[in-house]
C-alpha cells in the first residue's frame, strides 16, 4: 500500500494496469542488509537483480512520460522534474531516474514497518486508540462538510496523533545506526579510532535510554506532553539530523497522521495473530501481524 501510493504521487503509477513494484523493492531492502554475496537465490543477488529491473521501470516511465503530449500529462511529481528540467542544468535523464528510483525506496521501506507497528501497538494499547479515535472524531465533528479532505490546519492541530507518531518512531528505530568515515585520528576513553576508519554510531540505543525515557520500552504516547525540547534533540532523530535529515521525514508523519484519521473514523481494528518484533537488523514481525478491520455503521 505504502509504496502504491507513493509510485502514484510520484508518476502516477496504476498497480492495475503496470508492474508490480513493491515486492521488487522488498527484495531490495532484504538485500541491503545482507552478506554481500552475489550468488543464485541469496537475498544480495535478489538485491541486485531487482535493482536493475527497478531502473529498468523507471527508464521506461521516463520515456513514456516524455512522449505524452504536454497538456495530457498528469500532474506529478515527475511532471514538475521535467518541467525544471529547462531551468536547472543538473537535471538529465539519469538523475531524474535514480531520484524516482531513490524518492519511492525511502517512501515506503521505513513507512511500511513503521505503519505496522503502530497499528500492533495500538491494538495492544486501548486508550491510546480511543484516545486517537476521540481527537479525530473531534475533527471531523468541527467541519461544516463532512465528507471534506484533512486540511493543513487540522493536520497541524492533531497533538495526540503526533505524540502517538513520535511514540512509535521512538520504538521503531528504523536504522539501527548512521556510518561515518574519521577524518583524523580520534581519541576515545583510552582508545584511538585511526583516520579513515569506519565509525557506527548506535543512535538506535538513544531513544532506549532509561535516564532520558522512563520505562523505555513501554508503549507511552502521553510521555511527550512533557518531554522538554533539549531533550528530544540530543536523543530522538528517527529521520536522522543536520544535514542529511532524511527528505521524508514530514512525508512519513503526514502519510501516518492521514492514515490513522481514515482508519479510526470509518473503521473500527481488532488484533487477531502476530505482532512479534525482531530486528535483522532492520524492524521486522516475525508472523506478520494480522488485524481484522470492519467499516463502522
Amino acid at each position: 500500500m505504502a509504496c502504491d501510493f507513493g509510485a502514484k504521487q510520484l508518476f502516477s503509477y496504476d498497480p492495475e494496469r503496470q508492474e508490480k513494484l513493491s515486492d521488487k523493492y522488498i527484495n531490495l531492502s532484504q538485500g541491503l542488509m545482507s552478506l554481500p554475496l552475489n550468488i543464485p537465490g541469496t537475498s544480495y543477488y535478489r538485491c541486485l537483480k531487482d535493482q536493475k529491473k527497478l531502473i529498468s521501470i523507471m527508464n521506461d516511465v521516463l520515456n513514456t512520460r516524455r512522449s505524452m503530449p504536454p497538456e495530457n500529462r498528469p500532474n506529478d511529481v515527475l511532471d514538475h522534474i521535467l518541467q525544471d528540467m529547462t531551468a536547472e542544468k543538473f537535471i538529465n535523464d539519469d538523475f531524474i531516474v535514480n531520484l524516482l528510483f531513490g524518492l519511492l525506496y525511502v517512501s515506503f521501506d521505513s513507512l511500511s514497518s513503521t505503519l505496522a507497528l503502530a497499528m500492533n501497538l495500538l491494538a495492544e494499547n486501548p486508550l491510546a486508540l480511543e484516545a486517537l479515535t476521540a481527537e479525530h472524531e473531534g475533527v471531523v465533528g468541527k467541519r461544516e462538510g463532512q465528507h471534506s479532505s484533512i486540511t493543513w490546519e487540522e493536520y497541524k492541530s492533531m497533538t495526540f496523533t503526533h505524540q502517538v507518531i513520535n511514540e512509535t518512531l521512538r520504538l521503531q528505530n528504523g536504522s539501527p545506526g548512521l556510518l561515518r568515515k574519521a577524518r583524523k585520528d580520534i581519541h576515545v576513553n583510552g582508545y584511538t579510532i585511526p583516520r579513515g576508519w569506519a565509525i557506527m554510531t548506535l543512535t538506535s540505543a538513544l531513544p532506549l535510554n532509561p535516564d532520558t525515557f522512563e520505562n523505555p520500552l513501554t508503549f507511552n504516547p502521553w510521555r511527550w506532553k512533557d518531554i522538554e525540547p533539549k531533550s528530544i534533540y540530543k536523543n530522538f532523530a528517527p529521520f536522522g539530523g543536520g544535514m542529511k535529515q532524511c527528505a521524508g521525514s514530514e512525508y512519513t508523519r503526514l502519510f501516518l497522521s492521514t492514515f490513522f484519521h481514515v482508519l479510526v473514523t470509518k473503521y473500527r481494528m481488532t488484533k487477531i495473530s502476530g505482532g512479534d518484533v525482531v530486528r535483522g537488523p532492520m524492524l521486522r514481525f516475525r508472523n506478520g501481524i494480522h488485524v481484522n478491520i470492519s467499516k463502522k455503521t
